[in-house]
């Protein structure tokens, strides 16, 4: 059995193992699928090539309780993700933000309100008062068709100005991509149900902006998001092996070998949760077709700056127009959300951006804190600077390859180009795996 030392997974030399399930990656999909492979009864490893559990999940505590948080900064706490930070032990330890605090979009040189309840649509002046009638237009609009993009869908139904202000910043702004490149097939197949099921977008949103079926509130945790990812990788020590990279996949007869630096692990059935170039490698010697396909995927380059201001603002925090001078596509407000007093952490890059990925740290920090001092009108000081080009899916045209993909029998894709971006979509993806494995 592998022995523990500080919270990590120390692998023997003999490393070999026979298995139900091999699962490839443990970041939050793939300890989500272990939790459930191992409450189904299912026998299953892990293959974690870095020495941390979590994946894009990436916190770091820094001093007078800030964290940055490299990767996704808050969770929906959905039952799925409920259960799994049961099997965590830390329901506890959850830190809760207030769903109603307002969030903004930078426009036209100042924060203006997302409109989340009737009131705020009516006096908000993120729309004009044009914008906001020429919604009612959108039940006569045509059908939204799968192969038109977000943005030339939305700026049919809703119109330009609603799509400039609201649609464009906060949808294109979470995934840092331009929604005109976006196909609906691939981006956001639920445009095209909603308007299936209710012949208009305008109840379910109407819905929404009377409280009607209220969403999950965000959550967080003290230290960091990481800590969930850590705490199942501790639980499942004997399934979960840190620092051992899978570096091939081949066919055994009806079973797969999965090859690492430490043995070989023999299993019936390999999932891959990892992003789509490591994908990509591992697949070229048994699926060498689906393996060119995912290939061609493309990623948003992203910065993640994390920031200590006197600022003191209440709210989720904003996103940036895209026709403002600015190169922040959003900043989060760990202040108001976590108790995090001082903390802003600022999203830049993107498909548009994708040098800022190249350029020094030192100076991503200074963009970030000169632009959040225009938005807020107080001066940042930078903590902490990260940059990553594959943590953030484009879900552009590139994702047209996925129609390629199509693997042999035992092997399975489970990640964030094949289903709903975000720990949720992860969770519930992970459980639907299982179920089918079980």
């Amino acid at each position: 059995m592998p022995e523990r030392a500080a919270g990590r997974v120390s692998v023997s030399a003999d490393a070999s193992r026979d298995v139900d399930v091999a699962v490839v990656g443990a970041g939050i999909t793939g300890l989500a699928l272990t939790h459930a492979l191992a409450e189904r009864g299912v026998p299953s490893v892990a293959l974690e090539a870095t020495d941390e559990a979590g994946g894009v999940i990436d916190s770091k505590p820094l001093d007078d309780g800030l964290v940055a948080e490299r990767g996704p900064n808050r969770i929906r706490l959905t039952e799925g993700v409920e259960r799994l930070v049961d099997a965590a032990g830390l329901r506890d330890d959850l830190l809760v933000a207030d769903d109603d605090l307002p969030l903004y979009v930078y426009a036209g040189g100042r924060l203006r309100e997302v409109p989340f309840d009737l009131s705020t649509l009516v006096r908000t002046d993120l729309l004009p008062w044009h914008a906001k009638l020429r919604l009612l237009a959108e039940p006569i609009a045509d059908d939204v068709r799968s192969d038109e993009s977000v943005g030339h869908a939305v700026r049919r139904l809703v119109g330009e100005t609603t799509y400039r202000n609201l649609v464009e910043p906060i949808f294109g702004g979470t995934y840092g991509s331009d929604p005109d490149r976006m196909p609906v097939e691939h981006a956001l197949p639920a445009l095209r149900r909603l308007r299936a099921e209710h012949g208009s977008l305008l109840p379910p949103l109407f819905r929404r902006l009377r409280g009607a079926g209220e969403t999950p509130p965000p959550v967080s945790l003290p230290g960091g998001l990481q800590r969930l990812p850590t705490a199942l990788a501790d639980r499942y020590d004997d399934r979960v092996r840190l620092g051992t990279p899978a570096t091939g996949i081949e066919r055994d007869g009806d079973r797969y070998v999965v090859s690492t630096p430490d043995g070989r692990v023999t299993a019936d059935d390999v999932v891959l949760t990892v992003p789509a170039p490591a994908a990509a490698d591992l697949l070229d010697g048994v699926a060498p077709t689906s393996a060119a396909a995912l290939g061609e995927l493309t990623y948003n380059p992203l910065a993640i700056v994390t920031m200590y201001s006197d600022a003191r603002r209440e709210g989720f925090g904003y996103q940036v127009r895209r026709t403002e001078s600015l190169r922040t596509l959003g900043v989060s407000w760990h202040h108001s959300l976590f108790g995090r007093t001082g903390q802003y952490t600022a999203f830049l890059g993107g498909m548009a951006d994708g040098r800022i990925v190249e350029m020094d740290p030192e100076d991503v920090g200074e963009i970030a804190a000169e632009e959040f001092e225009v938005v807020m009108d107080a001066a940042a000081h930078v903590r902490d600077v990260a940059q990553m080009t594959d943590a953030l899916p484009a879900y552009d045209e590139s994702w047209a390859a996925l129609d390629r993909v199509s693997l042999p029998d035992g092997l399975t894709l489970a990640t964030n180009y094949t289903a709903r971006v975000g720990v949720p979509g992860r969770v519930r993806e992970a459980e639907r795996v299982a179920d089918d494995l079980a």
